[in-house]
């Protein structure tokens, strides 16, 4: 595995600052069903990473002194660590919005027969990765079989109203390009989306969210392996915006990993950039109870101009 860190520690982009927390995003493992070639946190079946309950309990505990509005759960497939569940029943408790990152096919294995009707029943939002609405491309990028499954999970998902413009069920789709390139414009696609899965599956979704590839962990793993790096870093500089920077989503969410140390974003976790309180080499979630952390400096590397190229791409799509 190549680490792409080192290839952009001199950064020159622009200094950006927290604003009010509203969202705690917590990769709970790195344990997955699948092994997508795009993917920057390295999932896979044979990792064995996994949120405890004591930390589980931490994020619990934070969300209520910190009142913060989002719960976002992401792995690897979140739902294989055996504390999703009580987060989310914990989170929903305090009224908290939560927000599962599911691959569809989770829904399909061994064990989750029930899990369409749990996250019905506690109105958790859907957010589902599908990189495209055709079957060759999606096996191509996430392994063979992935979109049949899918779309059987997507099914699922519909029977109890999710994609229903008229519940309060919201499923969204999420699109990665294929290769080093930026996604398309976010509106278009979501329309041939629709077309698309609507005309031949008889699935509907709420909305679709373009996320531009990282040029962190397997994927900027493989840019390095094609000779290909530098040149697409050289693609998301040149098509940088300015105005994308006040709504990149690490102005108001803190990433926590597995472990419960505490990142300015996901991306920063997988590179090992950790928040930094008071100089110390990491923070811990539990030592930030009552801290404010609105105003502090995000620490930024090159990386971050996959969020303010083109578009702008965060973990709610694009910004533009």
């Amino acid at each position: 595995m190549h680490q792409s860190l080192p290839l952009m520690l001199n950064t020159d982009f622009p200094p950006i600052r927290r604003s009010r927390l509203d969202t705690l995003q917590v990769n709970v493992g790195y344990r997955c069903n699948q092994s997508c070639v795009h993917c920057h946190v390295n999932a896979g079946p044979k990792r064995t990473e996994e949120m405890d309950r004591s930390t589980a309990d931490t994020v619990v505990e934070f969300l209520q002194a910190a009142s913060v509005g989002t719960l976002d759960i992401t792995g690897g497939a979140p739902e294989l660590n055996q504390n999703f569940r009580f987060m989310v029943e914990s989170a929903r408790g305090l009224g908290a919005r939560v927000i599962d990152r599911c691959n569809l096919t989770i829904l399909s294995e061994p064990g989750f027969e029930d899990l369409d009707e749990f996250l019905a029943e506690h109105e958790v939002e859907v957010v589902a990765s599908l990189p495209c609405y055709l079957g060759e491309n999606v096996d191509r990028q996430r392994g063979k079989g992935v979109f049949d499954a899918s779309i059987m999970g997507l099914k699922k998902l519909n029977r109890l109203g999710y994609g229903d413009p008229t519940s309060d069920l919201s499923l969204s789709l999420v699109y990665n390009p294929q290769g080093p390139k930026l996604p398309p414009p976010q509106q278009e696609l979501e329309a041939a989306y629709r077309r698309e899965l609507g005309d031949r599956y008889g699935v509907r979704f709420n909305r679709l969210l373009t996320l531009a590839n990282m040029p962190v962990g397997r994927f900027g793993s493989t840019l390095i392996s094609k000779g290909q790096f530098q040149q697409y870093m050289g693609l998301l500089r040149e098509a940088h915006r300015d105005d994308n920077v006040d709504g990149v989503m690490c102005r108001t969410l803190l990433s926590v990993d597995w472990q419960g140390f505490v990142f300015d974003c996901d991306f920063n976790q997988m590179l090992d950039l950790p928040l930094r309180l008071n100089g110390t080499p990491r923070t811990h979630l539990s030592h930030l109870m009552g801290e404010d952390l609105e105003g502090s400096p995000i620490m930024v590397r090159d990386h971050c101009y996959g969020c303010t190229a083109g578009q702008g791409s965060s973990c709610s799509g694009a910004l533009n």
